[in-house]
This record gives structure tokens, sequence and C-alpha cells, in this order.
């Protein structure tokens, strides 16, 4: 959705709305209720999909999808938090930050502060942010742990320090992807902290280029061990990080001499994992999906990221790529 609305920016043609509307609409109801959603797990990944109803509520009109931006809310006023006072990213998963929460959670829950609700909560989700930073962070290479244990009780995580063991490039792109589009809707009047966001996201970029594969532009699953059997080049990740790359420069958030490394990213998941199969478009190496903990010892070791499934035309690595695309078309167009 958030591609098609992108399309519908940049071209401002209605059938991009329309396919928008027909998605969702039977979904929400009048008052504002989420068919299918359920607040009490306490899952941040059914928070980021709330996004469109923003850009729904601002294009329609439509009270429903103003109230059901209320509805997710009320999730996040009573999500429980570690004693840093960040999120859990989800019931089943307590104490625990994973990178990937910040992307799910922080830019709507930014964007509803400054919008519906006078600002009064944008500087918790900006110190979520620099908790992230301050504990996730790895400073010698810059680069980001995927998980935190705040209670140092999983089997995955280093009891000293809380941290998971990897560096898992999907979950480095959602965290950058969270930078983005969070400093995207913070209010001016939050100027400083959005300036300590932007150092912070530029530091991430500049880690993560001298691990960019030099013959394909993209970045291997788990990122610092490039060449080490089986690690492999992946798409999803990859994408995601052109596509940051290439927004941040159109948003003035990185210099423009950074857009080359994002379109390099692109071009060479276009050559390397995008084909034509009967006449349709088929994209491969793109990891299904990789967590840690539960009942399928998910141990966050290098082996373990190695032998989650890797899958063609899966939504979590179609979905940047279209993303990517859409900023060379902006860029085309400026």
């Amino acid at each position: 959705f958030v591609g098609a609305s992108r399309l519908y920016e940049l071209t401002g043609d209605r059938e991009y709305l329309d396919f928008i509307v027909k998605m969702v609409s039977p979904y929400i109801e009048e008052d504002g209720t989420i068919k299918s959603y359920h607040r009490e797990e306490y899952n941040l990944d059914f928070i980021n999909a709330g996004k469109i109803f923003y850009f729904l509520y601002d294009e329609t009109g439509e009270e429903r999808y103003r109230k059901a931006c209320d509805t997710l809310m009320t999730q996040l006023i009573y999500q429980p938090r570690l004693t840093t006072g960040n999120f859990w990213h989800k019931k089943i998963y307590p104490h625990q930050i994973w990178l990937d929460g910040l992307y799910m959670a922080q830019p709507f829950y930014m964007q509803y502060e400054a919008e519906y609700n006078g600002c009064k909560n944008c500087e918790d989700s900006y110190q979520q942010f620099l908790q992230v930073y301050g504990r996730m962070r790895d400073p010698l290479n810059g680069l980001y742990y995927h998980a935190y244990d705040d209670s140092r009780q999983m089997f995955w995580c280093d009891k000293v320090t809380g941290l998971s063991e990897n560096f898992w490039l999907r979950a480095m792109g959602w965290y950058a992807m969270a930078l983005i589009d969070t400093m995207e809707v913070m209010p001016e009047s939050m100027a400083c902290q959005k300036a300590r966001l932007n150092a912070i996201y530029k530091e991430l970029i500049d880690a993560m280029l001298p691990y960019q594969d030099q013959a394909t532009g993209m970045w291997y699953q788990v990122v610092n061990r490039g060449g080490i059997a089986p690690n492999y080049l992946e798409e999803s990740g990859s994408a995601i990080f052109a596509y940051a790359i290439m927004k941040s420069v159109r948003l003035h958030y990185l210099p423009e001499e950074y857009f080359k490394y994002g379109q390099k990213a692109f071009d060479g998941i276009c050559s390397t994992y995008l084909s034509e199969k009967d006449g349709s478009l088929q994209l491969g190496g793109i990891c299904l999906v990789a967590g840690l903990g539960n009942t399928d010892m998910r141990e966050g070791t290098f082996e373990y990221y190695m032998r989650e499934p890797v899958v063609e035309n899966e939504a979590k690595g179609i979905a940047p790529l279209i993303l990517a695309y859409i900023e060379t078309m902006f860029r085309c167009q400026s």
C-alpha cells in the first residue's frame, strides 16, 4: 500500500488511490474497529500497516480511518515496556527489543503524536531510538545486533550485554527505514532531535558501505561475514537499503553523492535475482523470515540465519524493490 500511495503521489493517477481504498476499506468499520486485529497480543507488527490510514484519511476525509488510527494507538498506550522505556516487541517476546519493531511502530507513533495529539509523546518515540543506538550498536563496526533482551534470560542473548549474536541484514534495513520514516513526520519543533537521528542514520549507512558487494552492490544475509559459505547476497535487505539510501538523498538526509550506492544495489538486485518466466517476473534470493526464540529454537547463530528458507516472489522482497524503483522514478522526474 505504501508503494501504491507513493505512485499516486508521483503520478496523480486516481487508479492507485482506488486500489488502496478497495483493498483496505472492507477491514475498517465506521467506528474505527479493524477486522481481525487483536490488541491483546501487543504485537508491534500490527502497527505498521496502520500508516496507510493517515493517507486514506487525508485523501478521502472518512472519519473511520482517523478512528482506526486511534484504535492502533490504544495498543501503544498499553504496550508493555522494557526498563529502558522501549516497547516490548510482542507480548510473546517479553522484555525484548528487535530492530524490526522500530520500523513497525515508531513512524506510526511519531505521526500520530505530531498530527493528532499535540506532540505530547514525540519525545518518547525519539528516546526509544536513542536507547537502541546506545545499547544495540557495535561501536567497533557501527552495525546493529538483531535484538536485545533486557532480562538477560533468553537462550539467544549474551548474559552480560543482553544482545543477540549477529548482524542480520533485513533487521538493519528495517531500522534504517524506521529512522527515515520517523524523521519525515517529526514536527518542526523537534529540529534538534531530528538532526540527531539524521546523524545516527548517516553513521549506519557509512557503516554499511564497506560491506557492500563490489560486483553487485548488494549485501549479505549476515552482513559482516561476506564470502563465508553458505552466506549469500540477500534480496530483501539489499532492496531496503537501496530504497532507504535513494529516498534519504531525495529528502536531503544524505548528501547527493550517496545516491549511487542505492542505485548500484537496485541495479545489482535486478541483474542478479530478477528474471522472467512464462511472461511473468520472478524475484529470488529472499529470506522468508528470521527471528529469535520461541519453540523453534531460533538461536541467532550464523548457522541459524543460513538455514532459514530462501524463496521467490515473497512480499518482504517485492515491496522494497518496488519502493526502490519508485525512488528512481522520482529521480527521473526531478
